[in-house]
């Protein structure tokens, strides 16, 4: 290969497609590309060249964000098969329930066969355990068949641990003693790392089609250019795809609203962050748990989720890309995403169980009613619309020291994530790379067949019905300062948002007694499924009520 004036090197040949391929370094070693776009063998061995034949079938520009509700699916552990193939066959069935999205946690692919995917290493190549990428292009497909969008989590602000042979032949991609809680920063102010990651969201969207990226711990990208590498994958992304429906969303612990804000041609850079202070506030009022990560909403926890719900972020938030950030009311509901929980405070857990094995089903069914009957956007981690009783794991497939420090971070991630239930200890947590663990976080699907499941799934269903047909409509006209709290009493969670002449108000009642409601609150447009007292609202139910002539 030769050198040209810019630091890149290249050569050409004659090779006939599905040829594998190594770059040789001057030392002798033989490494995959950087840029694969598939590594059949895994991280180590050789990339292959391959064109692709597959043609996309269904006419798609994808749907408006405020028809977004999310599935997030881990596609190794969604179904016994774990490939992309398998998974096509349940996605009719969440659009029967009335989700429009699909998001699916990183798919770039990792060292080993087994992993959440947060640790990829070639983020152009579909991880290879999964299928192939046509494998990949046809669950794309059959989602826009079934009317659902497809959202895919990348992860820009490292490269996993193991398997990354740039720092030998590009040392420069990275800041060496710049560290970051996975390894170094990279140097986003070099323009050949910049195209890297430009091309890599393109590539995605283009290739697979897919509706959207979310950009994982966009705090940990740093950039010192005069245009922040995050501004620029925006810019670039809804210049290439004018004509389609694109979402681009981040997951900002930083609490920046700086990157959700309007910009100069009504467009916003990014359009919702994954809003982790709604969940942590709920989950210390419904759990009690107040350790790691919910010690700052320890106090007052009912007050501090309905200001979530109001406003958006409660604590106070770092800019990433300004030095005068809008204040986080100014912005409108639907630039929030809101769950009750997604992997990280699954998998994270030492026992790595959900919500719904913690609080009983009354509290359940009026936390899911405040999630879809709000106007944030909503998202379901897989396994919520059927009550799974799987478990979902931290898990892993290193080996030595790497596979013995990663079992020890567990520890800590228990304790960030609720701590340890009465009568267990660390001893409990099962090693992260023990196939076992892995097996054990797959869906049992025969969970959605039995009849008390079922039945949960039919109630989501009613939810998110008169959410598309109830709160939709008024979402185009969401602005920002819309939102008030309407009662102070801890677990009366009354919240009220404007939308133009329209108000919305939600009247949830998470308590053992009676709430008498004020006159005058509106048109009656959902309650929950019991016998409804005019002028009151019974213990552990929610009415949401439309106010058609607000001011």
């Amino acid at each position: 290969m030769k050198k040209d004036e810019t630091g890149w090197f290249s050569v050409r040949k004659d090779v006939s497609l599905d040829t594998p391929y190594r770059f040789v370094l001057v030392d002798g070693s033989r490494v995959p590309d950087p840029a694969s776009r598939y590594q059949p063998e895994g991280t180590s061995n050789s990339s292959l060249l391959q064109k692709t034949d597959f043609e996309f079938t269904t006419p798609w520009k994808g749907r408006p964000w405020e028809e977004t509700v999310i599935y997030e699916i881990h596609i190794g552990t969604f179904t016994p098969e774990g490939t992309f193939a398998a998974a096509k066959e349940h996605l009719p069935r969440l659009a029967e329930l009335g989700f429009t999205a699909v998001e699916l946690m990183p798919l770039s692919q990792f060292p080993g066969s087994r992993g959440w995917g947060y640790d990829g290493i070639y983020h152009y190549a579909p991880h290879n355990a999964y299928g192939t990428p046509d494998d990949l292009r046809e669950l794309v497909d059959h989602a826009h068949r079934c009317g659902l969008m497809v959202f895919l989590d990348v992860v820009y602000n490292h490269f996993g641990p193991e398997g990354n042979f740039l720092p030998l032949y590009a040392p420069e991609f990275f800041h060496a003693d710049r560290p970051t809680p996975w390894g170094p920063k990279i140097a986003f102010e070099k323009e050949a790392v910049r195209e890297y990651f430009v091309d890599n969201a393109i590539f995605w969207l283009n290739e697979f089609q897919l509706d959207g990226l979310r950009f994982d711990a966009v705090d940990q990208i740093e950039d010192p250019s005069e245009m922040h590498i995050l501004r620029e994958i925006s810019t670039t992304v809804h210049a290439t795809f004018p004509e389609r429906y694109i979402h681009l969303m981040v997951e900002n612990p930083a609490n920046g609203t700086d990157l959700l804000d309007r910009q100069a041609d009504g467009r916003h850079l990014y359009v919702a962050d994954w809003n982790d202070d709604f969940h942590h506030a709920m989950h210390v009022a419904v759990t009690d748990e107040a350790e790691g990560h919910y010690a700052p909403f320890q106090y007052e926890p009912w007050r501090k989720m309905k200001e979530a719900l109001a406003s958006g972020y409660i604590r106070e938030g770092r800019p990433i890309l300004s030095r005068d950030p809008p204040p986080t009311a100014s912005l409108p509901p639907t630039a929030f995403v809101h769950f009750l929980q997604n992997h990280d405070q699954v998998g994270n857990r030492a026992l790595g169980d959900r919500l719904h094995m913690m609080v009983d089903e009354r509290c359940l069914s009026v936390l899911t009613e405040i999630l879809l009957l709000s106007p944030q956007i909503p998202l379901l981690f897989m396994g919520d619309d059927h009550l799974s009783q799987s478990r979902f794991h931290f898990f892993a497939d290193y080996s030595g020291r790497l596979a013995e420090a990663i079992a020890g971070g567990r520890l800590q991630e228990a304790n960030n994530f609720g701590g340890y239930p009465i009568g267990y200890g660390p001893e409990d947590i099962r090693d992260p790379n023990d196939r076992g663990t892995f097996e054990r976080s797959k869906l049992n699907w025969q969970d959605a067949r039995n009849v008390e499941n079922r039945g949960w799934s039919k109630f989501l269903k009613q939810l998110i019905d008169v959410r598309r047909q109830v709160i939709v409509p008024l979402l185009a006209l969401a602005e920002g300062d819309s939102g008030c709290v309407a009662s102070s009493f801890g677990r009366h969670v009354f919240v009220d948002w404007r939308f133009g002449t329209k108000k919305l108000c939600l009247r949830a009642n998470a308590s053992e007694g009676v709430v008498s409601l004020e006159d005058g609150i509106g048109e009656l447009v959902y309650p929950s499924p019991k016998e409804v007292v005019s002028g009151i609202v019974e213990p552990w139910t929610t009415h949401l009520y439309v106010n058609h002539s607000s001011t």
